[in-house]
């Protein structure tokens, strides 16, 4: 069973989807989370209160990631919470548009970057006075890093700059005893995939994988608990593949 007794957790993007599943977890093996939200402020106090109701503690974090300031504020306002020590970052926050390369604009493209990438590349850097040794970053990949799947080639180089960080983060990080890994989702039942809504949409998903079923946040949330988790110490500069087997 994953354990986190003690330890303190930051979880971008928690409010609804594979966020809101790993603040879940973390908060089911002990963890105290910070459950940070965007626009989605209702939905992240039902998620804190959700943790609650169960035992655990958590509160409800705002703060707008795809602007500049965005995550030095946000780690400004972790600090306040959780003082000098923070154990667990989750980098999860992300979004996604379909666009042809033709209709991609200028716009959309650095959205998606500020977004997906630099947000989390400077709350590593602000948050690092208080990650110590035995500190755990995670943070989420896709499918769309290392295969072609659809037309969502702006956000599919976000992911990719996601796995170059890993490794540079990790080789970075190693010698002060902080472990940096991410997950790499394949197609997952959220609101970021609801063409797996239609028919067509699951057949597609379904026809990538060696399992047959559509992935559920769930199966996301408990990999990225056990990364964070002391069960993964040996671990870092990985990125695992929870993707039910797709494009093997």
């Amino acid at each position: 069973m994953t354990k986190c007794n003690g330890k303190t957790a930051l979880v971008t993007g928690a409010s609804r989807g594979i966020g809101r599943a790993a603040a879940l977890a973390l908060a089911k093996a002990g963890a105290q989370v910070l459950v940070h939200y965007s626009s989605g402020k209702q939905e992240a106090e039902v998620v804190v209160e959700n943790i609650r109701l169960a035992g655990g503690r958590a509160e409800a974090v705002g703060a707008d990631l795809s602007l500049p300031d965005g995550p030095h504020k946000l780690a400004a306002r972790v600090r306040e919470i959780v003082g000098d020590r923070l154990d667990i970052l989750v980098a999860n926050a992300g979004i996604s548009r379909a666009a042809p390369i033709e209709e991609t604009t200028v716009e959309d493209f650095d959205r998606l970057f500020a977004v997906n990438v630099r947000a989390p590349f400077f709350l590593v850097q602000q948050l690092l006075p208080i990650l110590h040794e035995g500190s755990s970053i995670v943070l989420v990949s896709s499918l769309a890093a290392r295969a072609s799947v659809g037309t969502i080639y702006a956000y599919a180089a976000t992911k990719g700059a996601i796995d170059t960080l890993v490794t540079h983060f990790a080789a970075a990080l190693g010698p002060r005893g902080i472990r940096v890994n991410a997950v790499a989702p394949g197609v997952v039942q959220t609101d970021m995939s609801n063409f797996t809504k239609t028919d067509a949409g699951r057949d597609f998903a379904l026809g990538m994988q060696s399992l047959k079923r559509l992935a559920v946040p769930e199966d996301i949330g408990d990999v990225i608990a056990f990364l964070a988790s002391d069960q993964a110490r040996w671990i870092t500069g990985d990125i695992i593949h929870a993707d039910g087997g797709s494009k093997l």
